[in-house]
């Protein structure tokens, strides 16, 4: 975002405020203030189709593959083409006519494994999604040099650019036409204007049916904690309640606990908060396989406290074998407190 962008920004905060202020219950009108210039700067970081937004920097392909090899390769294979976790980035899939076309050809073939840059139409979007999100256990660490010398290995692997290539900020619009699908993208539909043609259609009877229709929906067996318990997730009130998706919680009764590292912590209960901010959910989930094996696997396994210290060896540095060719990625930044109510509640077993 530009500067001017920047104050029209600090200035609809406070536009916003002062009708706020018009309708609070008294007492409540100076509650809270402006937006800063700095805070707003540092929520500012999404990059648009259009390129503004986007830093300074450049990358090679050659510093991207080094970056690639030691940052994205345990999950998307040494050249962005495996398919054991996410569906391929790269596969090899486009051809120079696609290029010249800005439209993949092969999109139209059921047959043809699907990959990122068969499909992606803006450059910006992948520079935009590994900037902010990538890599997945220490999302936002990476620099804007070394996102665009990912980008450009990338770029490469798809053979959209020459080894030697290097992308910046004041290339990426010549960059950008040469992106295989770059005319794959319609904007002719309801998401973009209520002119458009509609993106969904339907014949079910919505009024005055003779037939009662009813809609339902549910989670498979695999998926349902991927996300926590959603009835914990939903307001107490409301016409829609979250569905309880914890298994093991049905009862009432109160959780065992278990001495760890001289603190008391319940353990039998699944420690979700700390689950969740260790990023341990990222990539496992309470039954069956996710990324990682299931919680009740691993508790199954590791059952006792004699399995304590081997645990929290592999969730602090890291390991790979046991469960597969997929490696777990180091932990080192899970907080001591969450770490061992984790290391617990995986030894105590099932209830």
């Amino acid at each position: 975002m530009s500067s001017w962008g920047r104050a029209a920004a600090v200035g609809l905060c406070a536009m916003a405020m002062a009708s706020w202020a018009a309708v609070l219950p008294e007492g409540l009108a100076e509650l809270g203030r402006p937006a800063t210039e700095g805070e707003v700067a540092a929520w500012d970081i999404d990059v648009r189709p259009d390129f503004v937004g986007l830093p300074p920097g450049s990358g090679d392909v050659w510093a991207g593959e080094e970056i690639w090899l030691a940052q994205c390769a345990s999950c998307h294979g040494d050249f962005g083409d495996s398919n054991e976790i996410f569906a391929p980035l790269v596969l090899g899939n486009i051809t120079e006519e696609d290029i010249t076309a800005g439209r993949v050809a092969s999109l139209t073939d059921p047959a043809v494994t699907r990959t990122t840059l068969m499909k992606v139409p803006t450059l910006s979007t992948l520079w935009d999604y590994i900037y902010r999100a990538m890599p997945w256990n220490a999302p936002k660490s990476l620099s804007p040099d070394e996102v665009y010398a990912l980008v450009a290995y990338l770029l490469n692997l798809g053979y959209v650019v020459d080894d030697d290539f290097v992308l910046s900020d004041a290339n990426m619009a010549e960059t950008q036409a040469r992106m295989p699908n770059r005319n794959g993208m319609s904007l002719n539909h309801g998401l973009w204007s209520v002119s458009g043609a509609p993106d969904v259609s339907g014949l079910a009877c919505t009024a005055d049916c003779d037939v009662a229709v009813n809609v339902t929906s549910s989670l498979p067996a695999y998926a349902m904690n991927a996300h926590g318990n959603l009835a914990e997730q939903v307001r107490d009130w409301g016409p829609y309640p979250g569905l309880w998706t914890e298994r093991g919680r049905e009862t009432t009764e109160e959780p065992e606990q278990l001495a760890a590292g001289g603190a008391v912590i319940e353990a039998v209960v699944a420690p979700e908060a700390a689950l969740n901010a260790g990023g341990c959910s990222g990539c496992h989930q309470m039954a069956g396989q996710l990324v990682g094996p299931g919680f009740d696997a691993i508790r199954a396994k590791y059952a006792g406290q004699e399995h304590a210290a081997y645990l929290r060896d592999k969730i602090v540095n890291g390991g790979a074998g046991v469960w597969g060719s997929m490696p777990m990625p180091p932990m080192p930044a899970v907080e001591e407190d969450a770490l061992q109510q984790i290391v617990a509640w995986l030894t105590a077993g099932e209830e």
